[in-house]
């Protein structure tokens, strides 16, 4: 499963001059160590929760902070043992390059630069901090280290953009750690008529570290015989919270418990290959080999924490991990494809499935229906963000952009009308780029932070579906 914990190591910097212990006005230590100690004490009592954990340099002098060039291997060595996911550097005055750019490019994991803003002008004129200036040339060494970085805006530590930037930064980090041991199992094999889907498997493991695991067909049709019976008191309470969500017309009772034996299947298969994310068979050989299509099965996996991908589509599943991890886990993907333009509204388009949202996505005004078994409701309306990872000829990019959801006819399956600012310019480069018609949404606004996720990894370039 995607682990969403995060730790985060805070690593202080003032400047290090030849007077540092009896220093007083410009770069003064104590006014620096103020600024720390306010902004640790903000961090640690404003983002730290069950999924996310910081440490600090309290250890390292009696100030708590680094400006010693020598300290950076004793700082390193002690984030390594701490294993953090990421560094947060603040710059409490001036700061000092060369120890945020050694520290940085030692520990090899996702950086933020911020300081606080120089709020304090004497009567007499003096400064104390100057961190923005400090900022300016730490960012420059961490360039001509190749180190990628991220950033928040010289502002005060209670500004929103703050806030903003913290939790950007937090998701992206779960999105780099979760990415680069990703494990994905495929049930079944591609189907036979979408080549569409196709992957190159092996370059994904030697230029991502993604690992694959297969369960072919007659391994998951033992699963299912053996769940039927195993797990017969556990299907049938599912049966019936199904039923009382759903319209299920005049669907039997013995096809709903199939249905929801696959529920149980798909969960002893995460278990077993401990695995991320799946990329199933869907509608080809598992009808011809249990009675049933899975997408209810998804649907009620994805409400569950577990994410399961239609039309096996390794692409898309990669994609729905990412934008979990963009939220943190508390939110799940929907997996809607171009299917339609909207009949009257140039700038609209239909993303649709046969029925894999997850119910938490529905329209509350929207009636949940299981239509030939699958579930049939329009998604709730608001801002969305899409995405789409796709790798063509050795090269991999990351589609990412915004939409509204807008009015357009009712149809069948799990939907919704999609309102963008050019969908013919989009059509095009969904003609001639490299990616196919699925696509992956998510509940508010994420572009930015899957275009910060692509500084971390290099081999994957962001591509604004707009541009």
């Amino acid at each position: 499963m995607l682990d969403y914990k995060v730790k985060i190591g805070l690593v202080p910097d003032v400047r290090d001059l030849g007077d540092f212990d009896t220093r007083k006005g410009i770069f003064e230590p104590a006014k620096g160590v103020e600024r720390k100690d306010a902004a640790i004490s903000y961090i640690k009592s404003k983002f730290a929760d069950e999924n996310t954990e910081f440490c600090d340099l309290e250890w390292l002098n009696k100030l708590g902070v680094v400006y010693k060039n020598s300290d950076c291997d004793k700082v390193c060595e002690y984030l390594k043992q701490e294993n953090v996911d990421a560094i947060f550097i603040i710059n409490c005055n001036f700061g000092n390059e060369e120890v945020c750019g050694q520290i940085a490019k030692k520990m090899g994991v996702p950086v933020l630069l911020w300081g606080p803003q120089d709020m304090v002008f004497e009567p007499d004129g003096s400064r104390y901090t100057d961190s923005q200036c400090g900022l300016f040339a730490i960012s420059k060494q961490l360039k001509r280290l190749n180190v990628p970085f991220s950033y928040i805006e010289n502002c005060e530590i209670t500004a929103p953009v703050f806030e903003a930037g913290v939790r950007q930064f937090l998701s992206v980090v779960t999105m780099v750690k979760n990415f680069k041991k990703l494990k994905v199992t495929q049930v079944g094999t591609r189907l036979n008529a979408f080549k569409s889907v196709m992957i190159n498997e092996m370059e994904l493991t030697e230029k991502f570290g993604i690992n694959f695991q297969t369960v072919n067909m007659a391994q998951f049709i033992d699963r299912f015989n053996k769940v039927i019976v195993a797990k017969s008191e556990e299907i049938e309470k599912e049966s019936a919270v199904i039923k009382s969500k759903y319209n299920i017309g005049t669907l039997d009772d013995e096809t709903l418990r199939k249905l929801t034996a696959l529920v149980f299947v798909y969960i002893g298969i995460f278990e077993d290959t401990a695995c991320d994310v799946i990329a199933t068979e869907c509608w080809s050989a598992l009808p011809l080999a249990v009675g049933v299509a899975p997408c209810l099965a998804m649907s009620i996996l994805a409400d569950m924490g577990y994410n399961v991908t239609c039309e096996y589509d390794v692409h898309g599943a990669i994609t729905n991990a990412l934008l979990l991890c963009a939220t943190r886990g508390a939110l799940a993907p929907t997996f809607g494809e171009f299917t339609v333009r909207h009949p009257e509204n140039k700038n609209a388009e239909l993303l649709w499935h046969c029925g894999p949202f997850p119910y938490s996505t529905k329209a509350e005004d929207s009636e949940a229906k299981l239509v030939n078994t699958k579930p049939a409701f329009r998604a709730k309306d608001g801002k969305y963000t899409i995405a789409r990872f796709q790798g063509e000829r050795g090269k991999y990019t990351l589609l990412g952009g915004k939409f509204t959801t807008c009015e357009g006819p009712l149809t069948q399956g799990t939907y919704m009308w999609a309102q963008f600012g050019n969908w013919a310019k989009i059509e095009k480069k969904m003609i001639n780029g490299p990616y196919i018609h699925h696509m992956s949404e998510i509940f508010g606004d994420y572009a930015e932070t899957l275009e910060e996720f692509c500084k971390y990894v290099p081999e994957v370039e962001y591509d604004p579906i707009e541009e």
